[in-house]
């Protein structure tokens, strides 16, 4: 069992940067490869970015490349996503999620267990 608590969220202004954290329980923390997914209101959720256990590969959304940055600390369990240059059109509740999977995923259904969420708004 792994619990996942995001924070972090808030609101900025086009242009602007913010940093996610999501704090772990349970001591297998390092098995698991994390995610950050996202949701718009009337939207699907939208995948953002993954690391591997060892933090070896990562992966990120198309239009993410280049201005996301995704970390993780396994003696301390966090994953943290560094977010520059944000857009209005990235506000949304963003998801720290677990899988259990061997490779990262881009795929939510590749997850096992997900946060509550944190709000990020971007005004323009």
């Amino acid at each position: 069992q792994v619990q996942l608590v995001e924070s972090g969220g808030g609101l900025v202004q086009a242009g602007d940067s913010l940093r996610l954290s999501c704090a772990a329980s349970g001591r297998t923390f390092s098995r698991y490869t994390m995610g950050w997914f996202r949701q718009a209101p009337g939207k699907e959720r939208e995948f953002v970015a993954a690391i591997s256990w060892s933090g070896g590969n990562t992966d990120y959304g198309d239009s993410m490349k280049g201005r996301f940055t995704i970390s993780r600390d396994n003696a301390r369990n966090t994953v943290t996503l560094q977010m520059n240059d944000l857009r209005p059109e990235e506000t949304a509740v963003y998801y720290c999620a677990a899988g259990s999977g061997r490779y990262v995923s881009r795929s939510h259904s590749e997850y096992n267990y997900w946060g509550q969420g944190t709000q990020v708004t971007v005004s323009s």
